[in-house]
Parts: structure tokens; C-alpha cells; sequence
């Protein structure tokens, strides 16, 4: 008997320590370190309170109802011939339309100021970044300075971010939770996403969509720095030695993960548009090698970039 109570308690006990536990976790999501992570912050806690307008009303008056009309009061009135009331449809049909009215405006306003191809206002020039995905590595590329990064984001704090996407192989996304609007990556295509860390600091980078086996390990690092320090981060990226061109990159296109972060001091022109327009074969995708997968030609696509 004793044993049995002592299990019993463990087992409510148990759920306890683990909501303290999960009390001291940093959501990234309402972390944000960014002009677009924040402004999505506040869009998902006015939504909240707006659904909050109807279901806190909803759960007390369950709970008002099921006290009211109890056994034991007999002041509650019983109308088992009671067909219609005008004023309980109303409440009924207004509340849940004021609401729709609500989150339907909230949307509508928030999908134009933050669509993701639209430029922050900064009267600081944004810095150019393309990005591509690969199976199961990220390729960063900046155009400007002519070099590159694997794995690793490195950008300035405080400057808006123009990120150009592609993917050399399946469909992906890329997303930085701290700095807000997921993005897909297609092959064959551009797509476009402005972001901007205000402040230095590290920020995590992944893929949310799953692209095969090596999915897991799909991860970044992003490093905001002040002004000097990033340009101290090109300096010493053009000191590396290593040049991405076409051999090279095809090489990188191969399926394999994890990749440590590296540099590349040079990468070779025109090399992203190369990516996007196909000139320069896909990547093989996650069907291809796996153990009785039969090879499939790379499909072929007319979209523009």
C-alpha cells in the first residue's frame, strides 16, 4: 500500500516539476531580435486576444449555466417549451463575427506590411545575400564582396538584409525564427525575403520543411555583428584562399551532412544565376542513392527567376 501511494504521488508530482521546467525555456518566437520578428510578436498576441474575447466569455458562461440551472436552486426557471429568443441570437452570431471581422482585418493588414519581398524602411542601403539549399547544407553567397559561407550566416547588425533564395535540389524553407517570415526555396525559381537584426548577438537558422535524410542536421548558425566586426569578417573570409566555382560548387551539391561552417575568399560570377537558370546541374534530391531507389532524370522546369 505504501508502495502503491508513493507511485501515485510521483505520477502527480511528475507534471508538475516538468511545467516549472518548461517555464524557464526561451521561445524564439517571442524572443524576437528583429523589425519583422517583432512586428509578428504582436500580430500573434493580438490575435490572441481577440480569440481570448470570445473564449473566455464562452468558458464562463458554461460554467454560469451548469451552476445556475443546478438541482438544488430552485429559483432557476425550467421553459421546456422554450423555442427561440431573438437577444441569445444575437449574442450568439455577433460575437463570433465581430471576431472573424477582428482577426480577418488583423490579417489583412499584416500580410501587406509584412510581405516578405517588400524592402524595411531604412535609409541604410540593404546588403545583398543569396541564399542557396542544398541536401543538407546551406550555401551563402554574397554578391558584393564575393565570398562565401556554408552553414553560416554572417551579417552586420542594424542594416536591412535582401535575401535572394533558391534551392539546388527539392523544395525547402529558411527561416530564422528570432528574425521572423519563414521562406520557401524552389528550384528553378527566386524567391525574395527582407529581415534585419537589430542588435549583435547569435541567432539559430533551420529548415522547416523535410527534405530527406539528412533533414535533422539541416541546421545554421546566424552571427549579427556591429559594422567593424563584419567587415573584419570579410577581410579575413578573402584571406581564406578557397574559390568557389563550378567544380566546386558541384561538389559542395553532393548529399552529405553534417557540414562544418566554412568560407569560401572567392566565389566564381554569375554563379547563383548559374543555380537558378539550371545551368549547372540540380542536386540529385533525396531519392537518389538511397538503397533500391532507382535514378530518376532531373525534371525539368520553365519557371523564371
Amino acid at each position: 500500500m505504501r508502495t502503491r501511494t508513493v507511485s501515485s504521488g510521483a505520477r502527480a508530482v511528475g507534471p508538475l516539476i516538468a511545467t516549472f521546467a518548461l517555464g524557464g525555456c526561451s521561445v524564439a518566437l517571442f524572443d524576437p531580435r528583429g523589425p519583422v520578428g517583432q512586428a509578428e510578436k504582436t500580430i500573434l498576441l493580438d490575435s490572441l486576444a481577440i480569440m481570448l474575447a470570445i473564449v473566455v466569455p464562452t468558458i464562463v458562461g458554461a460554467l454560469g449555466v451548469a451552476w445556475w440551472f443546478r438541482a438544488a436552486n430552485t429559483k432557476a426557471r425550467y421553459l421546456p417549451d422554450w423555442e427561440f429568443s431573438g437577444r441569445i441570437e444575437l449574442v450568439v452570431w455577433a460575437i463570433p463575427l465581430m471576431t472573424i471581422i477582428l482577426l480577418g482585418g488583423v490579417t489583412w493588414i499584416s500580410s501587406h506590411q509584412l510581405d516578405p519581398a517588400r524592402p524595411l524602411a531604412s535609409k541604410i542601403a540593404p546588403l545583398e545575400i543569396q541564399v542557396v539549399s542544398l541536401d543538407w547544407k546551406w550555401l551563402f553567397i554574397y554578391p558584393d564582396a564575393r565570398v562565401a559561407s556554408v552553414n553560416e550566416l554572417v551579417v552586420p547588425a542594424g542594416v536591412p538584409l535582401h535575401f535572394s533564395l533558391t534551392s539546388a535540389s527539392v523544395m525547402n524553407t529558411f527561416f530564422v525564427p528570432q528574425l521572423g517570415s519563414m521562406i520557401y526555396t524552389m528550384n528553378g525559381m527566386t524567391t525574395q525575403l527582407n529581415l534585419q537584426a537589430d542588435e549583435p548577438g547569435t541567432f539559430h537558422g533551420l529548415s522547416g520543411h523535410f527534405s530527406g535524410d539528412g533533414f535533422s542536421d539541416m541546421s545554421f548558425r546566424v552571427r549579427a555583428l556591429p559594422a567593424d566586426g563584419f567587415e573584419a569578417w570579410l577581410k579575413r573570409a578573402r584571406d581564406g584562399g578557397r574559390t568557389l566555382d563550378s567544380a566546386g560548387y558541384n561538389a559542395l551539391a553532393r548529399q552529405g551532412s553534417p557540414v562544418a561552417p566554412m568560407v569560401y575568399a572567392a566565389v566564381e560570377a554569375e554563379l547563383f544565376h548559374r543555380i537558378v537558370m539550371r545551368a549547372l546541374p540540380p542536386g540529385p534530391g533525396p531519392e537518389i542513392g538511397r538503397e533500391g531507389a532507382s535514378e530518376k532524370p532531373a525534371p525539368t522546369s520553365t519557371a523564371k527567376p
